[in-house]
């Protein structure tokens, strides 16, 4: 049995209305208007195509009847339209190419082309899927790659073990969603989507905002059918599984953090929207022990100080006080923007991405306990 990825298709940034039962029809429904299967739907919504709406009050995605007029007023409909979301596999690829299906399956590893969907066969082997009309526009563009020898930084590349099948697909489905929303959680949640939940848990370290960007995680534009093992799959496939992907995956997720942060709080318990810091500022740091030396002496003088009157001149002297104040944000290569209104400063960004630590006495010193913790601290 073949599974399809309609299954994941997002609905990120559909507008959010107060829809009448009158004016829309659910996707099933208006996939059956248009003349498209389930896939196609799918692909057509992911493309942008289809533009879906969600109910204010939540529950399912829906099409106004006045989206599906506009798909019939359009020239060549629905021949036209079907024809935009139409897919080839391996071997048809090849054929539209003049190819080998060999050669396509080197072009696609290579990362020449990018593939819209896949389903998984009865052996649960994964079958990437391409856009008929991109294969068109790559044969205008690259005519030299379909004849003759493959160039050298295309051999070199597939010698090395490269395979960019799923990282341009997901590359491409994150950049589309990314595209069709302004809201800063939701672009947070679409790129926590594609780490794993130690590493998600390594950027995001508040439990409550894990739970907003899981609550805003999007969701397939059908729900979420099919079996759990075709689910455990696309999640496997949307999370970055090469280094180079994941450093950049990890930048760009801790920018959009910080920016969210300054838009507002995630929601709490309670209706508590208070600002960071984050629970991390509320745990004692841990212990330097290469300070063990020093503890006796600090104690000593602590007593000391406490015995003598606080109107004396060693009175702002107080050894340990100063704990609470901030020094300045650890160096990282560029600005990184703290939530408005918090009284904590960033941690780098070489250090949150798990690049820098802080090895000498004098960092664990001036390390302050506010804030997110810098990765393998």
């Amino acid at each position: 049995m073949n599974v399809a990825e309609d299954v994941c298709t997002e609905t990120t940034g559909a507008t959010a209305v107060g829809v009448p039962a009158a004016s829309a029809m659910a996707v099933s429904t208006a996939a059956q208007e248009v003349g498209l299967k389930r896939g196609e739907f799918a692909i057509a919504v992911h493309l942008g195509l289809i533009r879906l709406m969600v109910p204010r009050d939540g529950g399912r995605p829906m099409v106004g009847r006045d989206e599906i007029e506009r798909l019939r007023s359009q020239d060549g409909f629905p021949e036209a339209l079907r024809e935009r979301v139409r897919t080839v596999g391996t071997a048809e690829g090849a054929r539209r190419l003049g190819i080998s299906p060999d050669r396509f399956t080197r072009f696609a590893r290579a990362g020449c082309l990018t593939p819209i969907t896949f389903y998984l066969n009865r052996y649960r082997a994964i079958v990437w899927l391409y856009l008929a009309d991109e294969l068109t526009g790559f044969a205008a563009r690259e005519p030299q790659l379909l004849t003759g020898r493959s160039p050298g930084w295309l051999r070199d590349r597939l010698e090395g073990g490269a395979d960019c099948r799923a990282g341009n697909w997901r590359s491409r489905r994150v950049e589309r969603l990314l595209s069709l929303t302004e809201d800063p959680w939701a672009r947070v949640a679409v790129l926590a989507d594609t780490l794993d939940p130690v590493q998600l848990a390594e950027v995001v370290d508040d439990p409550y905002e894990r739970a907003y960007l899981a609550r805003l995680r999007p969701e397939p534009a059908f729900g979420p059918t099919g079996p759990v093992w075709a689910r455990e799959t696309m999640a496997h496939l949307m999370r970055a599984d090469e280094p180079d992907e994941l450093l950049w995956r990890r930048v760009n997720l801790i920018m959009e953090l910080d920016n969210a942060r300054e838009v507002r709080s995630a929601p709490r318990p309670g209706g508590d929207r208070r600002d960071f810091p984050s629970p991390a500022s509320e745990r004692a740091p841990a212990p330097d022990p290469r300070a063990d030396a020093d503890a006796d002496a600090d104690a000593d003088a602590d007593a000391d100080a406490r015995s003598r009157s606080r109107s004396g001149p060693e009175s702002d002297l107080v050894p340990g006080a100063p704990a609470s104040v901030p020094p300045g944000p650890c160096p990282g290569p560029g600005p990184v923007h703290a939530p408005t209104g918090a009284a904590v400063p960033v941690v780098g960004l070489l250090a949150r991405i798990g690049l820098r630590r802080r090895t000498s006495r004098e960092a664990n010193r001036r390390q302050p306990p506010q804030g997110r913790a810098p990765f393998g601290a």
